[in-house]
């Protein structure tokens, strides 16, 4: 019988090709998922749609003269370094809610957005920022955006309604720190400490594949992929260059698996709060080993797919399918 995988964390460098892949794999018949990737029908997961959204809210916060709450500009890194572990959050909340299958139907879309903004933040030791805007002008940011947040919601509200059986979740991230960082990369940077904040659902479940290119192709990729307009798009948003240097210089995914002590494994520890025999709470250092597989992408396996599926060529395509099988396969042996 085909071992399934039951959660992936798709992780790589931005513009690297993960979006690609998951854009390829959405597209397979279910046989093929199943019996050449260990894969069922995909369920997608994205932190992007919310970097996005940062960047929206304070974009209307700008035009009626209120200071940014997430970004240092338009262009440039987050104020405060924090705010990947919001992300990591937000997260965690919508895998808990597909598991479940848990639908939201709120009266304003954007003010839910808010909400769960300002209480990602919160948890990370942030303010709840967007709770302490004047009423009027949060009432207009939240107008203003209430398209795109009621687009997102119903994305996700597909998403989570669909059946879980036999269906695999792919979680999409991309995590850095400064060109030249020595290494650990410090917190909040890097995959190492956003893996420290996922929950313990995911972290049961998951393995990671690994979309690997070099930085350097990852900016030349960043540009090559950037299209007007599309900041929205999850294939053909452009990355401004301060935060491709400063946040997607390098990452640390070579550095952990050196480290932790298990072939093609990724090691997780934090402190949990767990009960005893005795009905006792008590805190206590928990582990998690996360097989990793890398798809070698430094000889570009995956541009082609951005273009319109009856133009892919079939040597592509078998290329891109091999790699992906490969790379699968050793997670699922791994799993």
């Amino acid at each position: 019988m085909v071992q399934i995988l039951d959660t992936i964390l798709l992780f790589a460098l931005p513009a690297s090709g993960k979006s690609e892949v998951r854009k390829y794999m959405d597209g397979l018949a279910p046989e093929r998922c199943r019996e050449e990737l260990h894969m069922g029908p995909t369920l997608q997961l994205d932190d992007y749609p919310y970097v996005h959204l940062m960047h929206r809210i304070d974009d209307e916060l700008k035009k009626r003269g209120a200071d940014y709450v997430f970004y240092a500009g338009p262009i440039r890194p987050f104020k405060d370094q924090l705010e990947w572990g919001t992300l990591a959050h937000l997260l965690n909340e919508d895998y808990t809610d597909l598991l479940s299958r848990r639908q939201i139907e709120p009266r304003s879309a954007a003010e839910l957005l808010f909400d769960r903004m300002d209480a990602a933040r919160e948890r990370v030791g942030l303010p709840r920022a967007l709770e302490e805007i004047s009423y009027r002008g949060r009432r207009e940011v939240a107008q203003a955006l209430e398209p795109e947040c009621r687009k997102e919601l119903a994305q996700r509200n597909r998403t989570c309604s669909q059946d879980r059986t036999d269906r695999t979740i792919i979680i999409e991230a991309a995590r850095g720190g400064p060109n030249g960082s020595a290494f650990p990369l410090t917190p909040p940077r890097g995959y190492e400490h956003t893996l420290s904040l996922l929950s313990e659902q995911i972290l049961e479940r998951a393995a990671i594949l690994y979309v690997w290119v070099t930085p350097e192709q990852s900016r030349r990729k960043n540009i090559e992929r950037s299209r007007p307009d599309a900041q929205g798009s999850i294939l053909f948003h452009s990355v401004p260059l301060e935060v491709m240097l400063g946040e997607y210089g390098c990452d640390d995914i070579e550095y952990l698996l050196a480290t932790c002590g298990r072939p093609d494994h990724v090691k997780v520890e934090r402190i949990v709060e767990r009960t005893g025999a005795d009905g006792a709470r008590r805190h206590e250092l928990a582990s998690w080993y996360l097989p990793l597989a890398r798809l070698d992408n430094r000889d570009d396996l995956t541009s082609f797919v951005r273009e319109e599926r009856g133009s892919w060529k079939p040597r592509d395509v078998e290329a891109l399918h091999r790699a992906l099988a490969d790379s699968l396969s050793r997670l699922a042996r791994l799993r």
